[in-house]
This record gives structure tokens, C-alpha cells and sequence, in this order.
């Protein structure tokens, strides 16, 4: 269980195992839709993760993806070809995740942004709709099915790749070589260890720099901070930091500022009626009467 960075501020049990933070469903659908995201005790067990499709083993980030409700992430185009590679008479209940077997529709009950998101993606086609409870649509408004590519790409320039493997790990050993700088000389004596190397995921890509994260940084949420009991001035601070955004003066209106007004000019009049009563009770106080006072002798007045 954590708290989300986002403006929203949510607990959530959610993390997101590529930029190690708690997210909430919001930011999986805006900040995180292409990210694996699972609860946090399932990244403390095992915090190994591919970053690929579970269909065609593509990098998930360089297609268009769908996260179902159980938060798995697949490839639109792999999820609607499975689908559709389904019989007809598929019940709704047929259609599962192949990663944990829950099902592909949300139920009707459900209201979260993953669900709502989830629904806008499958709306748009009949295998779909028929599983959602809504009309089937015509074949000229319903969204037609992605080509999954499969076997070899082509190179950028459309030339054949030579199909001989000896050649190609030369040609792969030599790419390498240009592209990495000269080794230095080694010395010794010394050890440099640098926190801007980004961290390289299983099965290819990189993690944002490690100098960044926030357990390295000092984030006040994270780590020993984050129980840490806070001076009240702290609060203070934030409330005030965050009323000076642009976005929340935009937000103001002449009323706000009439009740900030009344606001002040009722705490200074509690200030001042405060201070009255206090200043008005010793007046009767006998300690403060000079006559009480054995030191002081007052003459007899003619």
C-alpha cells in the first residue's frame, strides 16, 4: 500500500514495475499505458518483468495497448486477432485473459478509469459489443482488424537481409564495435560507480536513469521520510505552495477572496477580544493593589 505522485494523491496498492512507483488508475490510463503494472507484494516476490506481449513477444511500447481489468497489458491488434480466432458462439465468459484467466469484459458494475477505458477500446467492435450487451454495428462502422505482423522485418531502406546466420553475427559484432567508444585504461586504484547508467529490463530497453528515482533523490515520501512526523510549519508550506499554482488562482473567484477577508478580519477580532479579557482580569487582582504592599506607607493627608 503506497500513495500515488500524481495530483490526486490516492492510496493505491498498485506499482509500476518499469518506473518503480505507486500509481493509481488514473495514471495507468494517462502517464502509464504502456507499463506492466501489478500490486506491489507481487513486485517484492518477484521483481523481474518483460516488457513484451504476451501474444506475439513485441515490445509493448511500439503498438497500441489494452489493459484489462485483471491489469494485464496486451497489444490491441494480438488481443482482437485472438478474439476474433474464437468461435462465434464463444460465450461471454469465454473471453479471458490468457495470463490469469479472468475475464476480458469489465462487469457492469464496475466504475474505474481502467474499466472505462477498457470499454471505449471494445465498443468499437461487434465480437465485442455482442460480450458488452450493445447493438452490433455495420460492417462500414465497425473498426477492422490490425494486421500482427510475424517472420523477419525488413530493414528501413527495404533491402533483403541476408539469410545467412555466420553473416549476420559479423555484421552484428561489427555494429556493436562502431557504436560503442574505446575502452579506457584500467586503473587499479580506483572504482567509479555511475548512477546515470540506465537500468537495462529483461528482454531488451531501459529503464529511465537511477540517478532520477526517488529512493536516491530524497523524496520525502519514500523510505524512512515517509512515517517521519512532520512540524507543523511543513504543512504550512505545502497548503501554501500549492494554493500559489497557477492552476488553483485560475480556479479563484471574487467570492474566495470575500471569504478569505471575513476569515482574517475574524481571526484579528478574536486576537483582540482575547487579549481584552486578559487585560481586564487583573484589574481586580489584590497583588496588584499598592495598599496590600507592607513595603509602601502612605502618610496621613491633611
Amino acid at each position: 500500500m503506497g500513495l500515488c505522485k500524481c495530483p490526486k494523491r490516492k492510496v493505491t496498492n498498485q506499482f509500476c514495475f518499469e518506473h518503480r512507483v505507486n500509481v493509481c488508475e488514473h495514471c495507468m490510463v494517462s502517464s502509464h499505458s504502456s507499463c506492466v503494472v501489478q500490486s506491489y507484494l507481487q513486485w517484492l516476490q518477484d521483481s523481474d518483468y518483460s516488457p513484451h506481449c504476451g501474444f506475439c513477444s513485441g515490445p509493448l511500447a511500439s503498438e497500441d495497448c489494452v489493459r484489462l481489468v485483471c491489469y494485464h497489458l496486451y497489444h490491441w491488434a494480438c488481443l482482437d486477432t485472438h478474439c476474433r480466432s474464437l468461435p462465434p458462439s464463444t460465450a461471454p465468459a469465454g473471453y479471458t485473459c490468457p495470463a490469469c484467466t479472468q475475464p476480458v469484459f469489465p462487469p457492469d458494475n464496475l466504475v474505474s478509469p481502467v474499466a472505462d477505458k477498457l470499454r471505449q477500446s471494445l465498443q468499437d467492435v461487434n465480437w465485442a459489443r455482442a460480450g458488452l450487451g450493445l447493438p452490433l454495428l455495420s460492417d462500414s462502422l465497425e473498426r477492422k482488424p490490425c494486421v500482427v505482423p510475424s517472420g523477419p522485418r525488413p530493414t528501413p531502406e527495404g533491402e533483403d537481409v541476408s539469410s545467412d546466420p555466420l553473416a549476420l553475427a559479423h555484421e552484428l559484432v561489427a555494429k556493436k564495435a562502431a557504436r560503442e567508444p574505446p575502452a579506457a585504461p584500467w586503473k587499479a586504484d580506483t572504482t567509479v560507480v555511475n548512477f546515470d547508467t540506465p537500468t537495462v529490463r529483461r528482454g531488451g530497453g531501459e529503464v529511465g536513469g537511477l540517478a532520477n528515482s526517488p529512493l536516491i533523490t530524497g523524496d520525502p515520501d519514500s523510505e524512512g521520510n515517509k512515517y517521519k512526523r512532520r512540524a507543523p510549519t511543513d504543512w504550512f508550506f505545502r497548503w501554501w505552495k500549492t494554493m500559489m499554482k497557477p492552476a488553483a488562482q485560475r480556479r479563484r473567484s471574487l467570492m474566495h477572496w470575500v471569504m478569505l477577508a471575513l476569515l482574517v478580519v475574524l481571526g484579528l477580532v478574536t486576537l483582540v477580544m482575547i487579549f481584552s479579557y486578559l487585560g481586564r482580569g487583573g484589574a481586580d487582582d489584590p497583588l496588584l493593589d499598592p495598599m496590600n504592599n507592607p513595603n509602601i506607607r502612605v502618610g496621613d493627608m491633611m
